[in-house]
């Protein structure tokens, strides 16, 4: 194995697969991807590609057949705590938001966070600025139910930095937005990698927007197709030829 600096990489796989219980259908197979440390990548591919897997098994929010990741350098395998390195060093955005209906959209914010140090006048003040950033601070006090789903996604999105992480993980994001909130979200996300330095890893389906990512993996058949960087289009890193299956 190569080695490679740990501040260059902040994701790694290795030979990655995840086949289906029935042990029919492979979800990934033998993918390999390097992510660098504050890059913006968009995934796209069809439905069953395995986008959703892969973002996933980043995530550490699942394990794979075969094959390994790596953080920063270290090997899932190896890390006692996963759940620790999910709370402390990633932020995940889903198509269908995951607030608490109960919870106002200042304590939904608040969420992630009382595990943590901060006492409780603390994490009220830092929510807040958190819904700030997105442009939310007006409907700090609505539920849920009495946001647009636009504003239900912003919500999410300042949940998501509650924890400082280093790493945004955004599955689908704007799957049930109309294309004017869809708009304000990846221009959202553009934001926090800029100005935040974020290492942002979403999934799209949306061609225009996929577009604005510094680097775009196309996925078909729980394979990696192409993986372009942006701003020459040129292959970001040489790929073999795929083979339609």
């Amino acid at each position: 194995m190569n080695k490679r600096r740990r501040d260059n990489f902040i994701f790694r796989t290795e030979h990655l697969s995840k086949l289906y219980p029935d042990g029919q259908v492979h979800a990934l197979e033998d993918v390999e991807i390097d992510v660098r440390r504050g890059e913006y990548v968009a995934i796209m591919g069809p439905s069953g590609s395995g986008k959703s897997t892969l973002l996933n098994l980043l995530g550490a929010l699942d394990r794979p057949t075969s094959g390994e990741v790596y953080y920063d350098g270290r090997p899932y395998s190896k890390v006692r705590n996963l759940e620790r390195v999910r709370s402390q060093q990633f932020g995940f955005v889903f198509q269908s938001f995951h607030l608490l209906p109960i919870l106002t959209a200042l304590e939904n914010v608040q969420v992630p966070m009382f595990e943590g140090p901060l006492g409780a006048a603390a994490r009220v003040a830092k929510a807040k600025e958190l819904l700030a950033l997105v442009g939310m601070e007006h409907r700090a006090d609505h539920m849920p139910q009495k946001l647009s789903v636009g504003e239900r996604q912003r919500v999410a999105i300042a949940r998501s930095l509650a924890n400082d992480p280093s790493v945004i993980l955004a599955d689908e994001p704007t799957g049930n937005l109309d294309s004017h909130s869809a708009e304000g979200v990846f221009e959202l996300f553009a934001h926090l990698h800029e100005d935040r330095g974020l290492t942002v890893v979403l999934i799209t389906h949306d061609e225009e927007f996929g577009r604005l990512a510094q680097r775009t993996i196309r996925m078909q058949d729980g394979r990696i197709r192409s993986d372009v960087y942006a701003e020459d289009r040129r292959f970001y890193t040489p790929l073999p030829p795929f083979a339609v299956q």
